[in-house]
């Protein structure tokens, strides 16, 4: 028996030697990223290197303790922020799995039975059988079966960490998004609440001029209703405000029965954007490290589908002990012992192998091409953000130059009229300009704060740079 099991520890050990890994090594795929980006301003420089592991807390670049708290919440909270951790964990079970078919399988048995046997003719007392024995089988990775399921297995968790990063990055960015339109939508509650106060004051004034026989009942039927639609917006911008409170709430894990957000004066003001933004998008963008690992995955499945044109061989062993009940179960004479390998090999399969191995291999140009659109995808993100940027911080400039003009057109044909030197009608004008001004600003703001936030999603994370003190707290 010993000679037996040092042959076959030889012959496993020539087995192993010889052991090889087919199919295509992995090679990450090709594709060409431009060294700048198309609308990044003059005097902009990609940085270099950019760490795949330094993506926040960006939002803090915002300076906002509550946007902070609520970032804090949902990534705490978020039942999909859970749900891809745990399918990470999930994944890192499977690459275990996969480790596991690398050794061997070793199990032990026990069992006693009572046979009797009449079909003999002469019937016999029954007899009482007991065993108890040990087995090992061991299947040799030859031909890298194996070591390629794991590194499949190993880059599909490399991949589920990359989504959970990805899903995490999505919070994020949404969160902030929707924080800042109700922050908006706070701003335009307060200027509608205002163009409310004016108009009470403007009726009261055609009333008095109508009352002195100054003014027709025209002017007053005009500021009546302008007071109504200021009244009516007011209201209306309580549903939007609502409903992103509401969204809030979900994205922090909480019913929005019990969520609030106060309303508060000031917004949160546009980060500058430093001279040098991230420039390793591969590295950083993680549905971009999500889809490359896919595609390594994808390549160790062909060395799968080719390994299985080979023979597989099992090295088994088994021994124990067996006897009847009149004998001692430990005995020497009951002792049994069992030792050999097993070859297996399929002959004739009607194509099913070669059609396994080309279903690999189409997945895996599959899986490179949806790298390589993921990539281009990115690219187009951060081109999209770094043109709002560009063009939204114009826009803020002109805007403000056309609200501070409205106002003084209201302040002049307001003291006009109270001097009779203007219709109501020229005063009406002269609001609703100065209101539509306010409002077009306050949403160029909006937008610059989700332009901003876009464009940290774009990038993969924060800029790496800590930012300035805030332009402004008010649009």
């Amino acid at each position: 028996m010993k000679r037996l099991l040092v042959h076959g520890i030889i012959a496993s050990t020539g087995l192993l030697a010889s052991a090889c890994t087919v199919g295509p090594d992995y090679v990450r795929p090709t594709i060409t990223v431009p060294k700048v980006y198309k609308e990044a301003p003059p005097g902009w420089r990609i940085a270099q290197p950019a760490d795949r592991g330094q993506r926040g807390p960006w939002w803090k670049m915002f300076h906002d303790p509550e946007l902070d708290r609520l970032e804090e919440d949902a990534a705490r909270e978020n039942q999909s922020i859970i749900a891809a951790d745990a399918h990470y964990r999930q994944a890192l079970a499977v690459v275990d799995q996969n480790v596991a078919s690398l050794f061997p399988i070793v199990s032990a048995r026990a069992y006693g039975q009572r046979l009797a046997n009449p079909a003999i003719g002469v019937p016999l007392p029954p007899q009482t059988y007991r065993s108890a024995s040990v087995s090992a089988s061991w299947v040799p990775d030859l031909w890298g079966a194996a070591r390629r399921s794991i590194e499949a297995a190993r880059a599909n968790a490399e991949s589920s960490a990359d989504t959970s990063d990805a899903a995490m990055l999505s919070l994020q960015a949404t969160l902030a998004t929707d924080y800042f339109a109700l922050r908006i939508a706070d701003g335009q509650q307060r200027l509608l609440h205002d163009a409310v106060r004016a108009d009470r004051r403007l009726l009261q004034i055609a009333r008095h001029r109508y009352r002195s026989g100054v003014a027709g009942r025209i002017e007053v039927v005009q500021a009546q209703g302008q007071l109504d639609q200021a009244r009516t917006q007011a209201v209306d911008i309580g549903i939007q405000r609502a409903q992103l409170e509401h969204a809030i709430a979900v994205l922090t894990g909480k019913a929005p029965a019990v969520f609030a957000i106060a309303p508060r004066p000031t917004i949160p003001a546009p980060p500058p954007i430093p001279l040098e933004i991230p420039g390793a998008l591969l590295q950083r963008r993680p549905d971009v490290a999500s889809a490359e690992r896919l595609a390594a995955a994808a390549n160790a499945q062909i060395g799968i589908a080719q390994a299985a044109f080979f023979p597989t061989v099992t090295l088994s062993a088994r021994g124990g002990y067996r006897a009847p009940g009149t004998l001692n179960l430990f005995a020497i004479p009951a002792r049994f012992w069992a030792l050999g390998p097993a070859l297996a090999a399929t002959i004739f399969d009607g194509g099913v192998r070669s059609a396994v191995k080309q279903q690999a291999i189409d997945n895996y140009q599959a899986a490179v091409a949806t790298y390589r659109q993921t990539v281009l995808s990115a690219l187009q993100n951060v081109e999209d953000a770094l043109v709002a940027q560009r063009v939204l911080r114009e826009e803020a400039v002109m805007e403000r130059a056309a609200v501070d003009d409205a106002v003084d057109a209201v302040r002049m044909t307001t003291n006009q009229y109270r001097g009779g030197t203007a219709g109501y009608l020229d005063v009406l004008t002269s609001r609703t300009a100065m209101l539509a001004n306010r409002m077009t600003a306050l949403n160029i703001h909006g937008r610059r704060l989700a332009a901003s936030v876009a464009l940290v999603a774009a990038l993969g994370g924060d800029w790496n740079r800590a930012a300035d003190q805030p332009e402004s707290q008010q649009p």
